[in-house]
């Protein structure tokens, strides 16, 4: 199975992680019944985490008074999306001002949804983040003011940038920006897979109150006239 389809001339690319129950370190387990007896009407409950996967962080994740997965509007989780791939800066460093001066401002428009990533991947929440072999690039609170200031909808990762360095990051990154109702998309995927730097993207949510995240399916469609650069 493919990572990228044709649909109706537009080019759609799958941007979620495939989730096995059979091997994910993360809760995620299935319990299939037959409620039919003898006609088969098979039912399944699942035991999962709101991390789980490629997922969206809303702001309930950080504040108890922000909101739910279920309080934001469907429009939070749709869009313009860039994707931005910085090169040749050295590895742990910050992606600062600076970075996003040069890299994100020239393509990026109000409200855009904004996919960072780099040339350091590595697999993010493995015993390897943090280590010597982690050379991702780095977010902070200069990171998150840029983005509050320029009026990103979401922010979302790929392999080549972390937010899991250290707690005098991800705080500050996270508060700034969820108090302004803006998510968050990790574990992203196949983004090599891209062949336009601008296009229209989707990863909506389950629509349930009191979540503080969840795992989606998030795609992009290539081509959407008011879409592109």
């Amino acid at each position: 199975m493919g990572n990228s389809y044709e649909l109706n001339g537009y080019r759609v690319v799958d941007l979620s992680k495939m989730l096995n129950p059979a091997t994910e370190t993360r809760r995620c387990k299935l319990y299939r019944f037959n409620t039919g007896g003898a006609i088969p009407d098979y039912h399944t409950n699942m035991d999962l985490m709101s991390h789980l996967g490629t997922h969206c962080e809303c702001p309930y994740h950080h504040d108890n008074k922000w909101p739910s997965v279920g309080e934001l509007p469907l429009t939070t989780f749709m869009g313009r999306a860039i994707y931005i791939k910085i090169t040749g800066q050295k590895g742990r460093t910050y992606i600062d001002s600076k970075l996003l001066d040069e890299w994100v401002k020239p393509l990026m428009k109000d409200g855009d949804i904004v996919l960072l990533d780099s040339d350091h991947p590595l697999t993010p929440f493995t015993p390897k983040t943090n280590t010597d072999e982690d050379q991702r690039l780095l977010v902070n609170g200069e990171t998150a003011t840029w983005f509050k200031e320029h009026k990103a909808k979401c922010v979302g990762f790929g392999d080549g940038v972390s937010i899991e360095n250290r707690n005098e990051d991800v705080k500050p990154f996270h508060d700034i920006l969820m108090a302004e109702n803006v998510v968050f998309l990790e574990v992203l995927q196949h983004l090599d897979e891209l062949k336009s730097r601008v296009f229209f993207m989707s990863y909506s949510p389950l629509p349930i109150m009191d979540l503080d995240s969840s795992p989606v399916r998030a795609y992009a469609i290539e081509g959407l006239p008011g879409f592109t650069e």
